[in-house]
């Protein structure tokens, strides 16, 4: 496989994926997908994110039946933008974007840490079909959720779990 999705790394629990993407649009149009429920319906799901340290961050994926229901933990507008993948009875998910400009464009850096006792593989690959939609929509296009990718980003994401998982660090593959 030639094609770079993310790369993984295991410290106090987590299994954490980094993804970076390119991209030719300005920064401030990337923030605007990450801000506004108009624009991160078209990538992400819905529901509303107050930009503040503290404040909500309330996602309803519901195609996974999964409800994100988190407190935002750094927010620097048009830079920085994290929280909690998870609601308040479930383990930390920290999801996190980071944003630079770039003589193109803007780059994008998704960091997502998952617990090493969940299905890593296949939250990182829906995290890095995302990101592609994301990419989408921010250039102007509407794509649907990229089962393809999201199927060899898995792949990939299990083939650096079993490199992990060879180096001693137990992690659940399925």
């Amino acid at each position: 496989m030639n094609e770079t999705y993310g790369e993984l790394s295991h410290s106090d629990g987590y299994v954490t994926a980094l993804m970076e993407r390119e991209i030719e649009v300005p920064v401030e149009t990337v923030w605007q997908m990450l801000a506004t429920e108009e624009n991160r319906v078209k990538w992400l799901a819905p529901g509303s994110i107050d930009l503040k340290v503290g404040g909500r961050a309330i996602l309803d994926f519901k195609d996974s039946y999964v409800l994100v229901n988190s407190e935002v933990t750094a927010c620097e507008p048009n830079r920085v933008l994290e929280f909690s993948w998870s609601s308040p009875d479930e383990p930390l998910r920290p999801i996190r974007f980071e944003l630079e400009t770039t003589t193109s464009g803007s780059k994008i850096l998704l960091s997502v840490s998952i617990p090493d006792e969940e299905v890593v593989a296949r939250s990182c690959a829906g995290w890095e079909a995302h990101l592609t939609m994301l990419q989408a929509a921010a250039a102007g296009v509407s794509v649907k959720f990229p089962i393809e990718r999201f199927k060899l980003c898995r792949e990939d994401f299990d083939q650096q779990l079993l490199t992990l998982t060879m180096a001693g660090v137990e992690v659940l593959k399925l």
